[in-house]
């Protein structure tokens, strides 16, 4: 089930699904220590004598957003019950505290009582984990080691207005949770082992006023910490909204920029993408790809790691949203985990340290590097980008031996005698070969690396990268090009004989070949293939987008027909959008890219929540939601689209782009032409502005 609504700060990740329940809590980082693991904290509600989940049948549920805010807009509303509930969501944006505001809608039931259930597993499992009522701190508290959850609230008695503590699967007790079916708790005041808890907060029953209750949930390493952060609530908890409320706000709005005559729906969607991305960035860095725990059911695993490659390319867009700070923490995070062999592998946990795989050491016997090359090549690619737009060079040289010298020294070496790139694994993980997006990937970042060496005088470097590069380009066309067929292949494979056997399947990735600069998006070759590549992509159902590659299986909806090349991708569809900007001529081109990317924001969850793949029959998210790298590639289109904007739609009179984004002028903005380096481009930015 998506998450319809992740709420955080960098330390601290809560996620509502589709029926508002709660189901993972991430704490003290982003993607690590999940103390609900996917399991369900509830909400119920009993309104003059009658009971309801909010996840019952006969809800009517509106989860959505305060505009440019990470504060939740949800309207709840049962006709039965004859009760109506506003509530306001907020993860503070400096604290490890959730607080909730509920407003129950005059006119409706007289006696209305919320019920919250907390069914944590604290350190991701349930053995050992205590919940007690507190009778100072008028709260309920779970804690195991070092990790303390403080419930707390203000019904109708200014506190808990009913509490109980108890066990849950265990003797066949399904939980706490069901004691509040009747109304009432049993005020059981402690409970060890595999438990839950549930609070009540009463109303008043002036029932033609709204009524205001308020919920919170305070984090902390041990029970003083908690205890202070309740007393602080005890006193106005909506001031921890309101400052939240604000925050987001200004953070939204920084730049004030004016996007022309983008549509409105797009903007939004911008805005809830960079948005969307800050609450799957950790604080020490590490930028998450997903943090949805309903993917265990698929293999055991999650998708709450770091990947370099979508750290890289998210990264790659925060840069161009001007969100350099974020940028700045993951550059960071990669020079401390990057390997001493210059090579980043498979994925990270948030505090660095080495994360599950399935790519072996060996197979058949022989020895196997495993990584996907394409990984190291992004950072190094997106690094550069990110000092070509800072200019930080203090935070560069810290990185500039370790990571951009050992990196593009590896990225030159592991090569054949050609040049050609060694085999590794490709970006969607389940492949072996020499990739053309990996081989895309690796030029852009032995560019980047000449470029940097470069600016720092390097010249024996420089030419050393620059030269791996040009090898590379030469290859490409060589070996991936079907001239009579007029088609990339998508990797070059070695059969069972040695030789090299290309895989022609219509993928995508070949975007990969233009995106980091080694083909030429006006090439004839390339685009005649990429043309005839996306048509073959396209869904033709009801739903439309854009596959990854023919017949991919991951998660395919048994249900499809056998010609739909697999589910659509946000990415992909993106690519396409990307692909369609860079290839527009005149203005009136560029307008017909503007579906590719109101497709996004037409099958985005109400909340604006973008998934990996969507359902080809229904348009429902399939697989994690949200998907930090989709609405990277969305926020990198949308931007790329006002850019390309800048340079055809221009004033008859003046000759001076009817819209463009710059914030300072080009000379002040880029390195010289010699200190940047061969291949490498400067155009102004930033903020979206009018004509005059």
């Amino acid at each position: 089930m998506p998450r319809d609504l992740p709420l955080g700060n960098g330390s601290l990740l809560v996620n509502f699904d589709r029926s508002y329940n709660i189901r993972d809590i991430f704490y003290p980082h982003v993607g690590s220590e999940n103390h609900v693991c996917g399991y369900y904290c509830r909400l119920g509600v009993w309104a003059d004598g009658s009971f309801a989940w909010v996840a019952d049948d006969g809800w009517q549920r509106e989860l959505r957003y305060e505009d440019d805010t990470l504060v939740t807009n949800v309207r709840l509303t049962h006709p039965r019950l004859n009760v109506s509930i506003h509530v306001t969501d907020a993860v503070d944006f400096a604290r490890p505290l959730l607080v909730r505001r509920f407003a129950i809608a005059p006119g409706g039931a007289s006696d209305v009582r919320l019920f919250l259930g907390l069914d944590l597993r604290i350190y991701g499992n349930p053995i050992g984990d205590t919940a007690l009522y507190k009778p100072d701190a008028k709260a309920l508290i779970h804690y195991k080691e070092s990790r303390y959850f403080l419930h707390g609230g203000i019904g109708r008695n200014g506190a808990l207005d009913d509490w109980a503590c108890g066990q849950k699967d265990f003797n066949f007790q399904e939980g706490t949770w069901r004691d509040a079916e009747d109304g009432e708790l049993s005020r059981n005041p402690i409970a060890q082992g595999s438990v839950d808890s549930v609070i009540a907060l009463h109303a008043n029953e002036a029932a033609q006023e709204e009524r205001v209750l308020y919920a919170w949930l305070a984090l902390g390493k041990d029970m003083n910490a908690v205890e202070y952060l309740n007393e602080r609530l005890r006193d106005d908890p909506e001031i921890f909204v309101e400052r939240t409320r604000n925050y987001w706000s200004l953070w939204s709005n920084k730049d004030r920029a004016d996007f022309g005559p983008m549509p409105g729906a797009l903007v939004t969607q911008y805005t809830r993408s960079l948005l969307t991305i800050r609450t799957q960035i950790d604080d020490g860095g590490g930028i998450l790809a997903a943090n949805d725990s309903d993917n265990q059911a698929y293999n055991g695993d999650t998708y709450s790691y770091v990947w370099p490659r979508d750290g890289a390319l998210v990264s790659f867009a925060l840069d161009e949203a001007g969100r350099h700070e974020l940028a700045s923490a993951f550059y960071r995070f990669c020079g401390r985990i990057v390997h001493e062999g210059g090579y980043f592998q498979h994925k990270y946990n948030p505090d660095g340290t080495l994360a599950s795989s399935w790519h072996p050491y060996e197979v058949d016997g022989r020895p196997r590097l495993p990584i996907q090359e394409d990984e190291t090549a992004l950072v190094v690619w997106s690094l550069w980008h990110h000092f070509d737009h800072t200019r930080s060079i203090e935070s560069i040289r810290e990185l500039y031996g370790p990571l951009v010298v050992a990196a593009g020294t590896f990225l030159s070496e592991y090569v054949d005698g050609s040049g050609l790139c060694k085999a590794s694994y490709d970006l969607w993980e389940e492949r072996w070969g020499v990739h053309a997006f990996t081989v895309g990937a690796v030029f852009g970042g032995l560019q980047a690396a000449a470029n940097f060496a470069q600016a720092f005088g390097e010249e024996a470097d420089a030419k050393r990268f620059a030269a791996a590069a040009a090898r590379l380009q030469e290859e490409v066309v060589e070996r991936f090009f079907d001239a009579e067929a007029g088609r990339f292949a998508r990797m070059i494979g070695v059969d069972d004989e040695g030789r090299f056997a290309p895989d022609w399947t219509p993928d995508a990735a070949v975007f990969g070949l233009f995106a980091f600069g080694l083909l030429d998006v006006n090439d004839e070759r390339f685009t005649a293939a990429a043309d005839a590549l996306f048509d073959s992509l396209w869904v033709e159902t009801g739903v439309g987008g854009y596959a990854r590659y023919a017949g991919d299986s991951y998660y395919r909806v048994p249900e499809a027909r056998a010609n739909v090349p697999g589910n659509p991708w946000f990415i992909c569809t993106l690519w396409k959008a990307r692909y369609a900007i860079a290839r527009a001529r005149t203005a009136d081109d560029l307008k017909k890219t503007l579906p590719l990317l109101q497709w996004v924001v037409d099958h985005a969850l109400p909340s604006g929540i973008l998934s990996e793949q969507i359902d080809p029959l229904t348009g429902d998210p399939v697989s994690v939601s949200p998907l930090t790298w989709s609405h990277a590639e969305y926020v990198t289109a949308f931007l790329a689209y006002l850019d390309k904007l800048s340079t055809l739609d221009i004033c008859p009179a003046c000759h001076r782009p009817l819209y463009m984004r710059e914030h300072r002028r080009l000379a002040e903005q880029h390195l010289s032409a010699a200190a940047l380096g061969s291949g490498a481009t400067a155009k102004p930015r930033r903020a979206m502005r009018r004509h005059p």
